[in-house]
């Protein structure tokens, strides 16, 4: 259907069933994690733009995390440099490190500002170095094999964990209406850079901020059980549950984790997004349907 044959009154349904969330949602913040199919596919692109210069215009704060895996990779294969992966974590010497900077903070960062700006947003990329906001430390990983003894501790190099999240310069810049975009790239003690998962990131600033929702743009349709069927709502308790019983494993797990970490920690929300559907993250805000897994403290009748 297009714009010219679109019913007018389907509008003003969508926009009066939008209404309440839009109150209820006004002046608070919005950390979205962006990524996957969401940030490859340019009708995807183009929506995700949109989405978050409307929650803007509608009062919202929306804070934009971003990744950018295949764009690192494809840029170390022109160099030739080798990627190598443990857990599913790219090892990160000093080389690949300075291809991280240059992809996430540079290419991706910036081009995911020039599409909201284009979209008629005011937005700023930033890393987390900038204003010293991630403060960051070197990710301990360890590996256990059944005959060991004791776990092997392995060095990945420039791949980091969030110490501590200053939140002064995201603050100043969403009081003056501008939306910040960042890189997830943090910073030690003694000046070095580190690599940080983008959903970690996502989570501890939604922390920090004390936002509303923290949002987790993937390649699925949400947290799913045995069956197959989409969890559409989900308490804290559960989520452990469904980690201890291993319903959720794998791929899922550090997500989910990141969600579950997010709103214990004190956000109200974490919602676990289908990326790969058009306008998502405004379908998971604005009406009762969603399009995700929510997780809250308490157990939800609706997607809100």
């Amino acid at each position: 259907m297009t714009d010219s044959t679109r019913d007018p009154r389907l509008v003003v349904e969508v926009l009066s069933e939008a209404l309440p969330y839009i109150q209820r949602f006004s002046g608070k913040t919005v950390v979205v994690k962006y990524g996957g199919n969401a940030m490859t596919e340019d009708t995807l692109i183009d929506s995700f733009a949109r989405d978050i210069v409307l929650m803007k215009e509608v009062g919202i704060n929306p804070v934009v995390v971003h990744g950018g895996g295949p764009q690192i990779g494809s840029l170390l294969e022109k160099l030739n440099i080798e990627s190598r992966f443990v857990d599913g974590m790219r090892v990160t010497d000093s080389r690949t490190m300075d291809v991280v900077e240059m992809v996430l903070g540079g290419l991706v960062n910036k081009g995911i500002v020039n599409l909201i700006n284009q979209c008629g947003g005011k937005a700023i990329g930033l890393t987390g170095k900038d204003g010293a906001q991630i403060r960051a430390r070197k990710l301990q990983v360890k590996h256990q094999s059944p005959e060991m003894t004791a776990p092997e501790i392995i060095d990945i190099g420039h791949v980091g964990d969030v110490e501590s999240i200053s939140t002064d310069l995201i603050e100043m810049l969403a009081a003056q209406h501008f939306i910040p975009v960042i890189a997830p790239i943090g910073v030690d003690g003694a000046g070095n850079s580190y690599n940080i998962n983008a959903d970690l990131v996502a989570g501890k600033l939604a922390e920090a901020l004390n936002a509303e929702k923290l949002m987790l743009l993937t390649n699925v349709a949400g947290l799913m059980d045995a069956s197959g069927e989409v969890l559409t709502g989900l308490s804290t308790s559960q989520v452990d549950s469904l980690i201890a019983d291993g319903t959720i494993y794998g791929g899922m797990l550090p997500k989910i984790s990141c969600a579950l970490d997010a709103v214990k920690g004190g956000v109200a929300s974490a919602h676990i997004i289908d990326g790969r559907v058009p306008h998502s993250t405004l379908l998971e805000i604005f009406t009762n349907a969603g399009v995700g897994t929510l997780i809250t403290n308490a157990s939800p009748t609706t997607n809100a």
